[in-house]
């Protein structure tokens, strides 16, 4: 029963995210599922994200996801953007229903990019669909470079992966060889960036990628 009960959640979840990427469509916005274990640096990366894109006159909001709290989407405030925060209780993930009521704060009308920073959890938010054009997965260097392997769906449910804190590897035993074979085998199609959001290293890749996909999703 608790597995029947499961597949229902997943497939009426699957249907409210197509509704919510109907609308994305519609209004050519490209749509970006952020995710990571806690720490990683998902709101590092919107910030330095937000920084480049604005300064090129991108439109762009945010949405929050956390258990509790507003730290985040404060943190973002000084942007002036669009910024929703969804405050899960104790979900561990973002849904396609929680999308949808945060959009009637956010006129999409006049939005290019949406940003949505998911719960940290490497578990969870792999499995639900909010609508977004890619799944895109931060891997810290101090994490760990097993990780593939031990949440694998999440590597091959993403389409991204961005390598972050590369700053530190002279002092970590992180393998990114490693790592790199995992996703050869997990999901071979995945486009893979090292970066660190603290020196800035390898982010102009990051961006210039994030702004083909935007202009794509615009022309579409």
């Amino acid at each position: 029963m608790e597995v029947k009960v499961l597949k229902n959640i997943l497939e009426v979840n699957k249907l409210l995210a197509q509704e919510n990427r109907q609308l994305f469509d519609k209004e050519k916005v490209f749509v970006v599922n952020l995710m990571s274990s806690p720490g990683a640096g998902k709101t590092s990366l919107v910030e330095r994200t937000l920084e480049r894109l604005i300064e090129e006159d991108y439109r762009i909001a945010v949405i929050e996801g956390d258990i509790v709290g507003d730290f985040d989407a404060q943190r973002l405030a000084k942007f002036n953007i669009p910024i929703v925060q969804i405050n899960t209780g104790s979900e561990c993930h973002l849904d396609a229903n929680m999308i949808r009521n945060a959009l009637s704060e956010i006129d999409l009308k006049g939005i290019d990019l949406l940003l949505i920073e998911n719960v940290g959890n490497l578990v969870c938010p792999a499995e639900f669909k909010v609508g977004e054009n890619v799944k895109v997965v931060i891997l810290s260097t101090p994490e760990g470079d097993d990780k593939p392997h031990k949440y694998p769906l999440m590597f091959r449910e993403s389409k991204v992966l961005l390598i972050n804190k590369i700053d530190l590897l002279p002092q970590l035993e992180f393998a990114k060889e490693k790592v790199r074979k995992a996703i050869a085998d997990l999901n071979p199609q995945m486009t893979i960036f090292e970066i660190s959001c603290k020196t800035q290293e390898g982010l102009e890749n990051w961006i210039d990628w994030l702004k083909k996909q935007i202009e794509v999703c615009g022309n579409s």
